[in-house]
């Protein structure tokens, strides 16, 4: 009797995540397929689950100009997602010694003007240094299309004047990871393109992820689009300037290596992965709902890790539930149309 009840609930099982899976897909499609045309700029959305994919699907195309119909293999440009990378290469630093989350950016950078502040390597990755976002500043337009060196791009912001006192507000900042960047580069005698590529990419089989580069021929590449009264192409920027905060291109594989990397400990140790998943907290103590290169948020009363990237014609958007370990990621080609919200609706439809 007891067998036959065994086979009964391998069979049911079976069919149940048969079920399970049908009905998913066919909803997930509905909303991607509601927010992105067939005949438009498209995307890519990939969902796991305890590490297995569940919903791997394109929709929309390419290249519009070469009618290329958009693949779930193809390479887009992740944005600032990117500092997902810069903080846990980073941290490896950290536990191999050679830096310390208290350590004043003055160590590694002298010259740098601080007024008289302690601004760390953890005020730096949780966004809270005070240092003014060089994004945000007119004369970025002077410096868009060149090629800097990484001390050439933390001289155009390092003397103006911080925004605040090092820990006492939350203040989204690329400058700040570009900052550490150039600390991993003067740290470890590498680029950050070469450590990037060797302790992460290598390591994890991340085999279509790169430091992006407009002269290398990148297999899968899609074009990307915005929209100026009508679709028209990116603009150009040289992709020495979002650096270590936001010039990494990847496809939704290797994401999912990545975020599969981060959750069995490949890269960092448990303990200081702790750290990078903390909601963090300012001098007075109040929480700022970011760790080190994650947003800590609450989806539908689930805590969630999750960050977005915008670049010059692509958006994108991880979201990762650690208690069922869902992982959804969006990729989209175009700046005009963001999967932000879609991956998170995508993220509360698998959880509920």
């Amino acid at each position: 009797m007891k067998s036959i009840f065994k086979v009964y609930m391998v069979f049911f099982l079976i069919f149940y995540s048969a079920a399970f899976s049908q009905n998913l897909e066919s909803k997930v499609d509905k909303l991607v397929n509601e927010k992105f045309k067939a005949d438009g700029p498209g995307a890519v959305f990939l969902v796991s689950k305890k590490g297995k994919v569940v919903y791997r699907k394109a929709v929309g195309k390419a290249n519009l100009e070469m009618n290329i119909k958009m693949q779930p293999e193809f390479v887009f440009e992740i944005g600032s997602m990117t500092k997902q990378f810069t903080a846990i290469s980073i941290l490896m630093l950290v536990e191999q010694g050679k830096i310390k989350l208290n350590d004043d950016i003055t160590k590694f950078i002298p010259d740098y003007l601080t007024n008289g502040n302690v601004i760390t390597i953890h005020h730096l990755l949780t966004h809270t240094s005070g240092i003014k976002d060089f994004t945000s500043m007119k004369a970025i337009k002077n410096i868009a299309r060149e090629d800097l060196s990484p001390k050439e791009l933390v001289d155009f912001f390092k003397n103006e004047p911080i925004d605040f006192k090092p820990g006492e507000q939350f203040k989204y900042c690329n400058s700040g990871y570009v900052v550490l960047g150039y600390i991993l580069e003067i740290v470890s005698g590498q680029t950050y393109e070469d450590f990037i590529r060797e302790h992460i990419f290598e390591k994890i089989g991340m085999n279509n992820s790169y430091y992006a580069s407009h002269d290398k021929i990148i297999k899968n590449r899609v074009s990307g689009y915005r929209n100026k009264d009508g679709l028209v192409n990116a603009n150009y920027i040289s992709f020495s300037i979002p650096y270590a905060s936001g010039s990494i291109i990847s496809n939704v594989d290797d994401m999912l290596k990545w975020q599969n990397a981060i959750d069995s400990n490949k890269l960092i140790s448990s303990k200081i992965a702790e750290k990078v998943f903390t909601n963090h907290t300012l001098n007075d103590g109040s929480k700022i709902d970011y760790g080190y290169g994650w947003h800590i948020k609450d989806l539908n009363g689930k805590l969630v890790r999750e960050h977005g990237g915008s670049i010059f014609g692509f958006k994108s958007m991880g979201v990762y539930e650690p208690n069922e370990q869902v992982y959804v990621i969006g990729l989209s080609n175009c700046d005009c149309n963001s999967p932000t919200a879609l991956t998170r609706d995508i993220a509360a439809l698998v959880l509920q």
